[in-house]
């Protein structure tokens, strides 16, 4: 994995957020010989990137010191991406090459063909995220069997799309190469979609509880999970939408449809097309693939039955600590309509999840996921 990236190699950095944070602290494993450079408006989480070894030289702005880099990184919100094109053209050294990390990319590579710097420019979007934001949350794994998928331009190199498919794998990710306009239309229905169908349902939860707030009391369960991503950054979201409107338009539109008829076979008490609804979306699911992580963060966590007495969550503490198991987080589990455990458990990883089941069951814990 290491080996594909030169050992020589110098990235820089414009915002170093999750994604680029993560990045830096990926190329950084892979090859601590590599030379980053960063500028963010924040100076402060800059010289804490430089405190951890993650970032070698701090920028002030965008300058002439870009012109030493091989390939420079735009990972500031979709909007801004764009902006920084043109201010980053002069500083260019020759056979230097710019990629993005924007959850969009048809709105960026219209701007790279406007300025006429398709030869220099290849979109990325590493499908990997968290609720959570900043530089702080960016970890050297995030992007570990993470789809990363590549978008190269009419007049993008050969050599230039390899090179950032060697960053990817060097991060551990798994590459995929697509034109900017499919990849706007799949991430509208499996990512930007469900982030407006999740904050739209909380809103209307929200609108229909009453005062005694038992509603929100009781979505302790399935429901605060299928809307977990409902807490991610507003500002971030609304500006994806907006860049990618029409695609996103158009399949909330067949979406609205298909509720629709969802209304209809419920007021019929059609009860055949409404097996066939949980039957097929079951079948289709179950299909997906557990081994790469997509546009939504994955959820490493199961749920375990134990009897609520003293010293229950201790000893379960005790056993996973004693075989090495991080834990991200552990709670009662209040709500348990489909029969989950008492105790839910959240891992940082498959691997620690996958250690924790494994160890659990020998001590005849009863787990679910």
């Amino acid at each position: 994995m290491s080996a594909t990236v030169k050992q020589d190699s110098i990235f820089g950095f414009i915002g170093l957020g999750l994604i680029g944070g993560s990045i830096a602290r990926g190329l950084k494993r892979s090859r601590p010989d590599v030379t980053v450079m960063a500028y963010m408006r924040t100076r402060s989480r800059l010289e804490q990137a430089k405190a951890d070894g993650v970032v070698d030289v701090i920028l002030d702005g965008i300058g002439p010191e870009l012109s030493i880099c091989d390939i420079i990184f735009l990972c500031t919100p979709v909007e801004y991406n764009a902006r920084y094109l043109a201010e980053i053209r002069p500083f260019l050294k020759p056979g230097a090459l710019i990629t993005d990390v924007g959850s969009t990319k048809t709105d960026i590579h219209e701007h790279v063909t406007e300025l006429d710097m398709e030869e220099v420019f290849v979109g990325g979007h590493p499908m990997a995220g968290s609720e959570k934001t900043g530089y702080e949350n960016s970890t050297d794994h995030l992007l570990e069997n993470a789809y990363y998928i590549i978008t190269p331009t009419a007049r993008s190199k050969e050599s230039d799309v390899e090179r950032l498919v060697q960053v990817a794998q060097a991060v551990g990710s798994i590459p995929i190469c697509l034109d900017f306009r499919r990849h706007d239309q799949i991430t509208a229905g499996i990512s930007h979609l469900p982030h407006v169908v999740a904050s739209s349902l909380v809103n209307l939860v929200r609108d229909c509880d009453r005062q005694d707030g038992m509603m929100k009391q009781l979505a302790a369960g399935g429901f605060k999970d299928i809307t977990r991503i409902a807490s991610s950054s507003p500002e971030m979201w609304e500006q994806i939408c907006v860049t990618n409107r029409q695609n996103l338009a158009d399949m909330l539109k067949k979406y609205i449809a298909s509720l629709e008829e969802v209304v209809q076979e419920l007021e019929k008490a059609d009860n055949q097309a409404l097996y066939d609804l949980f039957a097929t979306s079951r079948e289709y699911r179950n299909s997906f693939s557990e081994k790469a992580r997509g546009a939504i963060a994955p959820d490493y966590s199961f749920t375990v039955d134990i009897v609520d007495e003293v010293g229950s969550i201790s000893t379960l503490s005790v056993i996973l600590a004693a075989k090495g198991v991080s834990i991200k987080n552990i709670g009662i589990n209040h709500n348990r309509e489909h029969g989950e455990g008492a105790l839910r458990i959240d891992f940082y990883e498959r691997e620690a999840m996958e250690t924790a089941w494994d160890v659990l069951q020998k001590y005849h814990y009863d787990l679910m996921r």
